[in-house]
Protein backbone atom coordinates (compact mmCIF):
# COMPACT_ATOMS: atom_id res chain seq x y z
CA UNK A 1 0.00 0.00 0.00
CA UNK A 2 1.33 3.42 -0.82
CA UNK A 3 1.42 5.48 2.27
CA UNK A 4 0.97 9.20 2.54
CA UNK A 5 1.42 11.54 5.40
CA UNK A 6 -1.88 12.46 6.95
CA UNK A 7 -2.29 16.03 5.79
CA UNK A 8 -3.03 18.75 8.22
CA UNK A 9 -6.27 20.58 8.01
CA UNK A 10 -6.16 23.47 5.54
CA UNK A 11 -6.64 27.02 6.67
CA UNK A 12 -10.03 28.69 6.58
CA UNK A 13 -10.72 31.16 3.81
CA UNK A 14 -8.98 34.43 4.54
CA UNK A 15 -11.19 36.52 6.72
CA UNK A 16 -14.05 34.05 6.47
CA UNK A 17 -15.96 32.29 9.21
CA UNK A 18 -14.95 28.91 10.59
CA UNK A 19 -16.20 26.18 8.28
CA UNK A 20 -16.58 22.42 8.50
CA UNK A 21 -14.08 20.06 6.94
CA UNK A 22 -14.84 17.34 4.37
CA UNK A 23 -12.30 14.72 3.34
CA UNK A 24 -13.18 13.13 0.03
CA UNK A 25 -11.55 10.95 -2.62
CA UNK A 26 -12.02 10.54 -6.34
CA UNK A 27 -11.97 7.11 -7.99
CA UNK A 28 -12.69 5.61 -11.37
CA UNK A 29 -11.11 3.79 -14.28
CA UNK A 30 -8.22 5.11 -16.33
CA UNK A 31 -9.19 8.03 -18.57
CA UNK A 32 -12.58 8.49 -16.92
CA UNK A 33 -11.48 12.05 -16.16
CA UNK A 34 -10.68 12.12 -12.44
CA UNK A 35 -7.76 14.53 -12.70
CA UNK A 36 -9.68 16.74 -15.10
CA UNK A 37 -12.62 16.85 -12.67
CA UNK A 38 -10.30 17.77 -9.81
CA UNK A 39 -8.59 20.42 -11.94
CA UNK A 40 -11.94 21.84 -13.03
CA UNK A 41 -13.16 21.87 -9.44
CA UNK A 42 -10.09 23.77 -8.30
CA UNK A 43 -10.12 26.14 -11.27
CA UNK A 44 -13.81 27.03 -11.26
CA UNK A 45 -13.91 27.44 -7.48
CA UNK A 46 -11.03 29.94 -7.74
CA UNK A 47 -8.71 27.68 -5.76
CA UNK A 48 -5.78 27.80 -8.20
CA UNK A 49 -2.95 30.28 -7.78
CA UNK A 50 -2.04 32.44 -10.75
CA UNK A 51 1.45 30.96 -11.15
CA UNK A 52 0.05 27.44 -11.02
CA UNK A 53 -2.43 28.19 -13.78
CA UNK A 54 0.27 29.88 -15.88
CA UNK A 55 2.48 26.80 -15.51
CA UNK A 56 -0.38 24.59 -16.69
CA UNK A 57 -1.03 26.89 -19.66
CA UNK A 58 2.63 26.75 -20.69
CA UNK A 59 2.75 22.95 -20.36
CA UNK A 60 -0.44 22.63 -22.39
CA UNK A 61 0.93 24.85 -25.17
CA UNK A 62 4.09 22.75 -25.34
CA UNK A 63 1.91 19.69 -25.84
CA UNK A 64 0.03 21.44 -28.64
CA UNK A 65 -3.24 21.86 -26.72
CA UNK A 66 -5.35 24.93 -27.39
CA UNK A 67 -6.89 25.12 -23.91
CA UNK A 68 -5.21 24.54 -20.53
CA UNK A 69 -5.22 20.87 -19.56
CA UNK A 70 -6.57 21.19 -16.03
CA UNK A 71 -5.60 17.57 -15.27
CA UNK A 72 -2.02 18.84 -15.01
CA UNK A 73 -2.98 20.64 -11.80
CA UNK A 74 -3.04 17.31 -9.98
CA UNK A 75 -0.61 15.15 -11.95
CA UNK A 76 2.41 16.28 -9.97
CA UNK A 77 4.84 13.49 -10.83
CA UNK A 78 6.84 13.68 -14.04
CA UNK A 79 5.89 10.11 -14.92
CA UNK A 80 2.23 11.02 -14.46
CA UNK A 81 2.48 13.93 -16.89
CA UNK A 82 4.38 11.86 -19.44
CA UNK A 83 1.99 8.93 -19.35
CA UNK A 84 -1.17 10.97 -18.90
CA UNK A 85 -2.27 8.85 -15.95
CA UNK A 86 -2.34 9.33 -12.19
CA UNK A 87 0.08 7.04 -10.35
CA UNK A 88 0.14 8.16 -6.75
CA UNK A 89 -2.41 9.68 -4.41
CA UNK A 90 -2.36 13.45 -4.81
CA UNK A 91 -3.77 15.43 -1.92
CA UNK A 92 -5.16 18.87 -2.59
CA UNK A 93 -6.52 21.40 -0.12
CA UNK A 94 -9.03 24.05 -0.95
CA UNK A 95 -11.83 25.97 0.67
CA UNK A 96 -15.00 27.79 -0.20
CA UNK A 97 -17.07 30.13 1.92
CA UNK A 98 -19.13 27.15 3.09
CA UNK A 99 -16.60 24.38 3.75
CA UNK A 100 -12.93 23.34 3.75
CA UNK A 101 -11.83 20.30 1.76
CA UNK A 102 -9.04 17.72 1.72
CA UNK A 103 -9.22 15.96 -1.62
CA UNK A 104 -7.42 12.71 -2.45
CA UNK A 105 -7.09 12.19 -6.21
CA UNK A 106 -6.42 8.45 -6.52
CA UNK A 107 -5.16 6.48 -9.54
CA UNK A 108 -7.58 4.63 -11.79
CA UNK A 109 -5.27 2.01 -13.24
CA UNK A 110 -5.90 -1.41 -11.75
CA UNK A 111 -2.19 -1.65 -10.96
CA UNK A 112 -2.58 1.18 -8.48
CA UNK A 113 -5.79 0.07 -6.79
CA UNK A 114 -3.82 -0.05 -3.53
CA UNK A 115 -3.49 3.73 -3.75
CA UNK A 116 -7.26 4.07 -3.97
CA UNK A 117 -7.48 2.10 -0.72
CA UNK A 118 -5.08 4.59 0.87
CA UNK A 119 -6.98 7.62 -0.39
CA UNK A 120 -10.41 6.31 0.62
CA UNK A 121 -9.36 4.99 4.03
CA UNK A 122 -9.85 8.39 5.68
CA UNK A 123 -12.49 9.80 3.32
CA UNK A 124 -16.02 10.74 4.32
CA UNK A 125 -17.16 10.80 0.70
CA UNK A 126 -16.04 9.07 -2.50
CA UNK A 127 -16.66 10.42 -5.99
CA UNK A 128 -16.71 7.48 -8.42
CA UNK A 129 -16.38 8.60 -12.03
CA UNK A 130 -17.79 6.73 -14.99
CA UNK A 131 -17.18 7.57 -18.64
CA UNK A 132 -20.67 8.03 -20.09
CA UNK A 133 -19.57 6.26 -23.27
CA UNK A 134 -18.30 3.14 -21.48
CA UNK A 135 -20.69 2.79 -18.54
CA UNK A 136 -19.93 0.72 -15.43
CA UNK A 137 -16.67 -1.24 -15.81
CA UNK A 138 -14.96 -3.85 -13.64
CA UNK A 139 -12.69 -1.19 -12.14
CA UNK A 140 -15.78 0.90 -11.34
CA UNK A 141 -17.22 -2.07 -9.44
CA UNK A 142 -13.91 -2.63 -7.66
CA UNK A 143 -13.75 0.99 -6.52
CA UNK A 144 -17.38 0.90 -5.37
CA UNK A 145 -16.69 -2.31 -3.44
CA UNK A 146 -13.61 -0.80 -1.77
CA UNK A 147 -15.56 2.32 -0.81
CA UNK A 148 -18.28 0.11 0.69
CA UNK A 149 -15.83 -2.13 2.54
CA UNK A 150 -14.02 0.92 3.93
CA UNK A 151 -17.45 2.21 4.96
CA UNK A 152 -17.05 5.57 3.27
CA UNK A 153 -20.29 7.24 4.43
CA UNK A 154 -21.24 8.97 1.16
CA UNK A 155 -20.82 7.92 -2.48
CA UNK A 156 -21.27 10.20 -5.50
CA UNK A 157 -21.55 8.75 -8.99
CA UNK A 158 -20.25 11.31 -11.47
CA UNK A 159 -21.20 10.31 -15.01
CA UNK A 160 -18.53 12.18 -16.92
CA UNK A 161 -18.06 13.14 -20.58
CA UNK A 162 -21.76 13.74 -21.10
CA UNK A 163 -20.72 16.18 -23.86
CA UNK A 164 -19.50 13.18 -25.87
CA UNK A 165 -22.91 11.48 -25.71
CA UNK A 166 -24.94 14.50 -26.78
CA UNK A 167 -25.99 15.20 -23.17
CA UNK A 168 -28.64 12.50 -23.51
CA UNK A 169 -30.66 11.80 -20.37
CA UNK A 170 -31.25 8.06 -21.13
CA UNK A 171 -27.48 7.48 -21.14
CA UNK A 172 -27.16 8.99 -17.67
CA UNK A 173 -30.26 7.23 -16.33
CA UNK A 174 -29.15 3.77 -17.46
CA UNK A 175 -25.70 4.14 -15.86
CA UNK A 176 -27.15 5.59 -12.65
CA UNK A 177 -29.62 2.72 -12.31
CA UNK A 178 -26.99 0.03 -12.97
CA UNK A 179 -24.53 1.54 -10.50
CA UNK A 180 -27.27 2.17 -7.94
CA UNK A 181 -28.39 -1.46 -8.00
CA UNK A 182 -24.80 -2.62 -7.58
CA UNK A 183 -24.18 -0.18 -4.72
CA UNK A 184 -27.30 -1.33 -2.88
CA UNK A 185 -25.99 -4.88 -2.86
CA UNK A 186 -22.75 -3.53 -1.44
CA UNK A 187 -24.71 -1.98 1.41
CA UNK A 188 -24.20 1.62 0.31
CA UNK A 189 -27.28 3.37 1.71
CA UNK A 190 -27.52 6.09 -0.93
CA UNK A 191 -25.78 7.15 -4.11
CA UNK A 192 -25.99 10.70 -5.45
CA UNK A 193 -25.68 10.56 -9.25
CA UNK A 194 -24.64 13.70 -11.15
CA UNK A 195 -24.19 14.03 -14.94
CA UNK A 196 -21.12 16.13 -15.69
CA UNK A 197 -18.57 17.15 -18.25
CA UNK A 198 -15.33 17.87 -16.41
CA UNK A 199 -13.69 19.09 -19.62
CA UNK A 200 -16.38 21.66 -20.38
CA UNK A 201 -17.40 22.36 -16.79
CA UNK A 202 -21.00 21.16 -16.90
CA UNK A 203 -22.41 20.59 -13.38
CA UNK A 204 -18.99 20.68 -11.70
CA UNK A 205 -19.19 24.11 -10.09
CA UNK A 206 -21.79 25.83 -12.29
CA UNK A 207 -25.07 24.22 -13.47
CA UNK A 208 -24.99 22.95 -17.03
CA UNK A 209 -26.69 24.89 -19.80
CA UNK A 210 -26.86 21.67 -21.83
CA UNK A 211 -28.78 19.36 -19.46
CA UNK A 212 -32.06 21.06 -18.61
CA UNK A 213 -33.51 17.68 -17.66
CA UNK A 214 -31.20 17.49 -14.60
CA UNK A 215 -32.41 19.34 -11.51
CA UNK A 216 -30.00 18.07 -8.86
CA UNK A 217 -26.94 19.75 -7.32
CA UNK A 218 -23.61 20.34 -8.99
CA UNK A 219 -20.63 18.42 -7.67
CA UNK A 220 -19.37 21.37 -5.62
CA UNK A 221 -22.82 22.20 -4.29
CA UNK A 222 -23.21 18.61 -3.08
CA UNK A 223 -19.74 18.62 -1.51
CA UNK A 224 -20.55 21.85 0.29
CA UNK A 225 -23.86 20.69 1.69
CA UNK A 226 -23.59 16.94 2.29
CA UNK A 227 -24.10 16.13 5.97
CA UNK A 228 -21.03 14.83 7.76
CA UNK A 229 -20.60 13.91 11.38
CA UNK A 230 -18.99 16.82 13.17
CA UNK A 231 -18.01 14.63 16.08
CA UNK A 232 -14.42 14.01 14.95
CA UNK A 233 -14.36 10.28 15.63
CA UNK A 234 -17.37 8.89 17.54
CA UNK A 235 -17.45 5.55 19.31
CA UNK A 236 -15.93 4.10 22.47
CA UNK A 237 -12.70 5.69 23.64
CA UNK A 238 -9.49 4.11 22.36
CA UNK A 239 -5.88 5.24 22.87
CA UNK A 240 -3.16 3.18 21.14
CA UNK A 241 -0.03 3.88 23.18
CA UNK A 242 2.71 5.28 20.99
CA UNK A 243 5.25 6.30 23.59
CA UNK A 244 5.87 6.04 27.33
CA UNK A 245 7.05 9.38 28.71
CA UNK A 246 9.39 9.20 31.70
CA UNK A 247 11.50 12.41 31.86
CA UNK A 248 13.15 11.50 35.20
CA UNK A 249 14.09 15.10 35.80
CA UNK A 250 14.30 16.97 39.06
CA UNK A 251 11.10 18.76 38.14
CA UNK A 252 9.26 15.54 37.20
CA UNK A 253 11.01 12.72 39.11
CA UNK A 254 8.00 10.38 39.13
CA UNK A 255 6.22 11.41 35.93
CA UNK A 256 5.05 8.43 33.88
CA UNK A 257 2.63 9.16 31.05
CA UNK A 258 1.28 7.19 28.11
CA UNK A 259 1.22 9.26 24.95
CA UNK A 260 -0.71 8.69 21.73
CA UNK A 261 -3.46 9.96 19.47
CA UNK A 262 -6.97 9.16 20.62
CA UNK A 263 -8.41 6.92 17.89
CA UNK A 264 -12.05 7.36 18.83
CA UNK A 265 -14.32 8.64 21.59
CA UNK A 266 -13.22 10.68 24.61
CA UNK A 267 -11.46 10.25 27.96
CA UNK A 268 -12.08 12.13 31.20
CA UNK A 269 -10.08 12.38 34.39
CA UNK A 270 -11.48 9.78 36.79
CA UNK A 271 -12.48 7.28 34.10
CA UNK A 272 -11.77 3.65 34.94
CA UNK A 273 -9.70 2.19 32.12
CA UNK A 274 -8.27 -1.17 31.08
CA UNK A 275 -4.88 -1.65 29.44
CA UNK A 276 -4.97 -4.29 26.70
CA UNK A 277 -3.93 -6.95 26.01
CA UNK A 278 -2.82 -7.39 29.65
CA UNK A 279 -6.31 -6.63 30.98
CA UNK A 280 -5.01 -4.67 33.99
CA UNK A 281 -7.22 -1.84 35.19
CA UNK A 282 -6.58 1.59 36.65
CA UNK A 283 -8.08 5.07 36.75
CA UNK A 284 -7.11 8.20 34.81
CA UNK A 285 -5.35 10.55 37.22
CA UNK A 286 -4.63 13.26 34.67
CA UNK A 287 -4.65 14.18 30.99
CA UNK A 288 -1.96 16.37 29.44
CA UNK A 289 -2.72 18.15 26.17
CA UNK A 290 0.03 20.29 24.62
CA UNK A 291 1.84 20.25 27.94
CA UNK A 292 -1.15 21.49 29.92
CA UNK A 293 -3.53 19.48 32.14
CA UNK A 294 -7.10 19.22 30.86
CA UNK A 295 -10.17 17.54 32.36
CA UNK A 296 -11.10 15.71 29.16
CA UNK A 297 -9.83 14.97 25.65
CA UNK A 298 -11.31 13.44 22.54
CA UNK A 299 -10.37 12.05 19.13
CA UNK A 300 -8.26 12.90 17.21
CA UNK A 301 -6.31 14.85 19.84
CA UNK A 302 -2.80 13.71 20.79
CA UNK A 303 -2.55 13.44 24.57
CA UNK A 304 -0.70 11.88 27.46
CA UNK A 305 -2.70 9.88 30.00
CA UNK A 306 -1.54 9.58 33.60
CA UNK A 307 -2.83 6.53 35.47
CA UNK A 308 -3.38 6.11 39.19
CA UNK A 309 -1.51 2.80 39.34
CA UNK A 310 2.00 1.95 38.22
CA UNK A 311 1.01 -0.58 35.57
CA UNK A 312 3.40 -2.09 33.06
CA UNK A 313 2.26 -0.24 29.93
CA UNK A 314 4.34 -0.07 26.76
CA UNK A 315 4.13 0.99 23.12
CA UNK A 316 1.55 -1.09 21.27
CA UNK A 317 -0.84 -1.40 24.22
CA UNK A 318 -4.38 -0.05 23.96
CA UNK A 319 -6.06 1.96 26.74
CA UNK A 320 -9.87 1.75 26.73
CA UNK A 321 -12.74 2.36 29.19
CA UNK A 322 -13.20 -0.72 31.33
CA UNK A 323 -16.95 -0.73 30.68
CA UNK A 324 -16.45 -0.68 26.89
CA UNK A 325 -13.16 -2.44 26.34
CA UNK A 326 -12.85 -4.60 23.21
CA UNK A 327 -12.39 -8.33 23.57
CA UNK A 328 -8.96 -9.75 22.84
CA UNK A 329 -8.37 -12.73 20.59
CA UNK A 330 -5.67 -14.55 18.66
CA UNK A 331 -8.12 -15.69 15.99
CA UNK A 332 -9.13 -12.94 13.59
CA UNK A 333 -11.43 -13.05 10.59
CA UNK A 334 -11.45 -10.05 8.32
CA UNK A 335 -12.48 -8.75 4.94
CA UNK A 336 -9.36 -7.84 3.04
CA UNK A 337 -8.14 -6.09 -0.07
CA UNK A 338 -4.89 -7.63 -1.23
CA UNK A 339 -2.64 -4.88 -2.56
CA UNK A 340 0.73 -6.57 -3.14
CA UNK A 341 1.93 -8.05 -6.41
CA UNK A 342 2.92 -11.29 -4.65
CA UNK A 343 -0.10 -13.45 -3.70
CA UNK A 344 -1.38 -14.12 -0.18
CA UNK A 345 -1.65 -17.86 0.45
CA UNK A 346 -2.98 -20.20 3.14
CA UNK A 347 -0.20 -21.04 5.60
CA UNK A 348 1.78 -17.90 4.81
CA UNK A 349 3.58 -16.30 7.76
CA UNK A 350 3.12 -12.54 7.99
CA UNK A 351 3.38 -9.62 10.38
CA UNK A 352 0.12 -8.04 11.50
CA UNK A 353 0.22 -4.31 12.31
CA UNK A 354 -2.73 -3.05 14.35
CA UNK A 355 -2.41 0.56 15.46
CA UNK A 356 0.97 0.84 17.17
CA UNK A 357 1.31 -2.92 17.73
CA UNK A 358 2.96 -5.40 15.35
CA UNK A 359 2.77 -9.15 15.98
CA UNK A 360 3.65 -12.33 14.14
CA UNK A 361 0.74 -14.15 12.48
CA UNK A 362 -0.11 -16.91 10.05
CA UNK A 363 -2.87 -17.06 7.42
CA UNK A 364 -4.94 -20.06 8.48
CA UNK A 365 -7.65 -19.92 5.83
CA UNK A 366 -8.96 -17.92 2.89
CA UNK A 367 -12.63 -18.93 2.94
CA UNK A 368 -13.80 -16.81 0.01
CA UNK A 369 -12.97 -14.31 -2.70
CA UNK A 370 -15.47 -11.72 -3.87
CA UNK A 371 -16.53 -11.91 -7.50
CA UNK A 372 -17.02 -8.30 -8.52
CA UNK A 373 -19.42 -8.91 -11.40
CA UNK A 374 -22.25 -10.36 -9.32
CA UNK A 375 -20.87 -9.98 -5.76
CA UNK A 376 -20.98 -13.73 -5.25
CA UNK A 377 -18.48 -15.44 -2.94
CA UNK A 378 -16.02 -17.73 -4.71
CA UNK A 379 -15.34 -20.37 -2.02
CA UNK A 380 -11.88 -21.49 -0.88
CA UNK A 381 -9.76 -19.79 -3.56
CA UNK A 382 -6.57 -20.86 -1.76
CA UNK A 383 -4.91 -17.52 -2.39
CA UNK A 384 -5.57 -13.89 -3.17
CA UNK A 385 -3.72 -12.03 -5.90
CA UNK A 386 -3.26 -8.30 -6.36
CA UNK A 387 -6.51 -6.30 -6.10
CA UNK A 388 -8.56 -9.32 -4.94
CA UNK A 389 -11.13 -8.72 -2.21
CA UNK A 390 -11.90 -11.65 0.08
CA UNK A 391 -12.24 -13.07 3.57
CA UNK A 392 -9.20 -14.24 5.52
CA UNK A 393 -8.79 -16.09 8.85
CA UNK A 394 -5.59 -15.32 10.76
CA UNK A 395 -3.97 -16.72 13.91
CA UNK A 396 -1.77 -14.24 15.77
CA UNK A 397 1.13 -15.02 18.12
CA UNK A 398 -0.31 -12.67 20.76
CA UNK A 399 -3.86 -11.62 21.63
CA UNK A 400 -5.09 -8.42 20.00
CA UNK A 401 -7.84 -5.99 21.08
CA UNK A 402 -9.83 -5.54 17.88
CA UNK A 403 -13.05 -3.65 17.35
CA UNK A 404 -15.46 -4.27 14.51
CA UNK A 405 -14.58 -2.01 11.58
CA UNK A 406 -18.20 -0.85 11.58
CA UNK A 407 -17.70 0.50 15.11
CA UNK A 408 -14.27 2.04 14.58
CA UNK A 409 -12.40 2.54 11.30
CA UNK A 410 -9.12 3.03 13.21
CA UNK A 411 -9.13 0.18 15.72
CA UNK A 412 -11.16 -2.17 13.51
CA UNK A 413 -8.56 -2.26 10.76
CA UNK A 414 -5.04 -3.58 10.37
CA UNK A 415 -2.55 -4.43 7.66
CA UNK A 416 -0.49 -7.51 6.88
CA UNK A 417 3.22 -7.03 6.22
CA UNK A 418 5.85 -9.19 4.60
CA UNK A 419 8.20 -10.21 7.46
CA UNK A 420 11.18 -10.23 5.10
CA UNK A 421 11.08 -6.68 3.76
CA UNK A 422 8.21 -5.00 5.64
CA UNK A 423 6.19 -4.40 2.44
CA UNK A 424 2.45 -3.99 2.85
CA UNK A 425 0.58 -7.05 1.61
CA UNK A 426 -3.07 -6.65 2.56
CA UNK A 427 -5.46 -4.08 4.01
CA UNK A 428 -7.91 -5.71 6.43
CA UNK A 429 -11.24 -4.78 8.03
CA UNK A 430 -12.67 -6.87 10.88
CA UNK A 431 -16.30 -7.84 11.29
CA UNK A 432 -19.01 -8.48 8.72
CA UNK A 433 -18.70 -6.99 5.25
CA UNK A 434 -22.26 -5.81 4.83
CA UNK A 435 -22.00 -7.08 1.27
CA UNK A 436 -24.67 -9.47 0.07
CA UNK A 437 -22.56 -12.38 -1.17
CA UNK A 438 -25.36 -14.85 -1.80
CA UNK A 439 -25.01 -16.92 -4.90
CA UNK A 440 -26.86 -15.13 -7.71
CA UNK A 441 -30.20 -16.56 -8.79
CA UNK A 442 -31.43 -16.77 -12.36
CA UNK A 443 -34.88 -15.52 -13.29
CA UNK A 444 -36.17 -18.16 -15.65
CA UNK A 445 -39.60 -16.59 -16.07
Amino acid sequence: MTTATDPAAPPSPAGGPATTLLRFATAGSVDDGKSTLVGRLLHDSKSVLTDQLEAVERASQVRGQQAPDLALLTDGLRAEREQGITIDVAYRYFATARRRFILADTPGHVQYTRNMVTGASTAELAVVLVDARNGVLEQTRRHAAIAALLRVPHVVLAVNKMDLTGYEEPVFTAIAEEFGAYARRLGVPRVTAIPISALVGDNVVEPSAHMHWYHGPTVLEHLETVAVCHDPVPGPARLPVQYVIRPRTAEHPDYRGYAGQIASGSFRVGDEVTVLPSGRTSRINGIDLLGEPVPAAWAPQSVTLLLADGLDVSRGDLIAPTAHAPATSQDVTATVCHVADRPLTVGQRVLLKHGTRTVKAVVRDIPSRLTLDDLSAHPAPGRLVANDIGRVSIRTAEPLPLDSYGASRRTGSFILLDPHDGATLTACMTGPTGVDTRQPTLDRG
